[in-house]
């Protein structure tokens, strides 16, 4: 970029939120969401793209959110779900790893405790993990078993006594291979149905081995797990986790969460793009003087606006206990193919300094592809949206 004295961020709208969102927040949530922002600033974005390009999760950074205390802020700490959404999106504008991170732990793990467990089991496991004390992964998806692991799961627990045996694998699971915990899900030979599992990553014959050479979300340590012959107490059963679709009830709240990745992202590739745009120069003009960069910019704003505005509007639906799976489905959808869209432009108008990482674009260039696949591929939740807009299924 330009090292000319140009300050981009004193431009009208600089924060990108051009129809002021934000301000549908409580004051208690807006002073909250600043917080968590200025902490971003100083803490994350600073080390984001070196962590991101040597694939390496910065562990010092546990303790301090642990001390930002985010985790389950709508069923914890009272908070609206417009707040957690735009929390989330806020985290993911800094760094989609790090958003990720604490995807997998509060939404997917934390999730799972809350929605699953009985109370006994909440209280003896959940202030360790609402503290970062203790870090968790989910353990669903196997190496065989993606859209389909509902009814694929190859995973199996077998009853013995007071104890259940866990065999199998999973794969693509964050967080693995440094987690405490990770609940797995199984299939109990007895009956078929599949049932959910706190398992201890300290215990014999469970291992995790990380997923090397992948091009997006490299801090996030997704790993292989292995399950020979686990011995899990029954206390360690979640007792609500009888079905797959009890799994739903967790997967139905984090899916939302994805589609607020895809808010940030856009947000991020916004920043990123639009800064380069008014300082970067060629033929002895801004960039963004050129009447083609700022179509560019406005598409990324209109994405990213578009985006925002079906998810504070399902946020609502959610904090009023109506939101339908398909309307998560739909959200998940369409706001990360706007995001790939977004992310694609935005790197168009970096040009050849948008393929590496040292201006930032790359780095969310390449987030966006795993962010477009997990939690319920695109194709998998169009058809889910489909299904419920005609009463057909086309999935199988």
């Amino acid at each position: 970029m330009s090292n000319a004295a140009f300050d981009a961020t004193n431009l009208p709208y600089a924060d990108g939120d051009f129809y002021a969102f934000e301000q549908m927040l409580t004051a208690k949530e807006q002073d909250r969401l600043a917080e968590v922002r200025d902490f971003l600033a100083r803490e994350v974005k600073p080390i984001a793209v070196d962590c991101w390009n040597r694939g390496e999760f910065p562990m010092d950074l546990i303790p301090k959110l642990g001390e930002l205390d985010l985790v389950s802020p709508v069923r914890r700490q009272g908070y609206s779900n417009l707040f957690a959404g735009m929390l989330h999106a806020e985290v993911t504008r800094a760094d989609a790893s790090i958003a990720t991170f604490m995807g997998v732990h509060d939404g997917l793990f934390t999730g799972s405790i809350e929605a699953l467990a009985s109370q006994e089991q909440a209280d003896a496991w959940l202030p360790d993990i609402y503290s970062l004390k203790k870090i968790g992964a989910f353990g669903l998806t196997e190496p065989l078993g993606g859209s389909d692991v509902a009814g694929g799961t190859r995973t199996t627990a077998k009853r013995d006594g007071d104890n259940w045996v866990l065999n199998g694998a999973k794969r693509w699971i964050g967080n693995a291979t440094f987690s405490d915990w990770v609940v797995i899900y199984a299939k109990d030979v007895a009956d078929n149905q599949v049932k959910a599992f706190l398992v201890d990553t300290s215990l014999p014959g469970y291992s995790a081995s990380k997923i090397e050479n992948k091009i997006s979300l490299r801090t996030v340590q997704n790993a292989d797990i292995i399950l020979d012959n686990v011995v899990v107490p029954d206390f360690f059963k979640l007792a609500n986790g009888n079905s797959f679709r009890d799994t739903n009830k967790v997967l139905k709240v984090t899916r939302l969460a994805v589609a607020w990745q895809a808010v940030g992202l856009q947000m991020a590739a916004f920043d990123v793009a639009r800064s380069y745009a008014v300082e970067r120069r060629q033929f002895g003009r801004p960039l963004a003087a050129f009447q083609l960069v700022q179509n560019q910019l406005v598409q990324i704003l209109g994405n990213t606006v578009a985006s925002m505005g079906m998810m504070v509007r399902l946020a609502q639906l959610e904090d009023a206990g109506v939101a339908k799976d398909e309307q998560s489905a739909l959200a998940k959808a369409f706001t990360t193919a706007r995001m790939r869209e977004s992310v694609a432009l935005g790197r168009s108008i970096l040009g050849g300094n948008g393929i590496v990482t040292d201006y930032g674009m790359a780095k969310i260039f390449s987030d966006a592809e795993a962010i477009y696949s997990y939690e319920g591929t695109h194709e998998i939740n169009t058809l889910v949206t489909g299904r419920a807009i005609t009463g057909v299924s086309a999935i199988v």
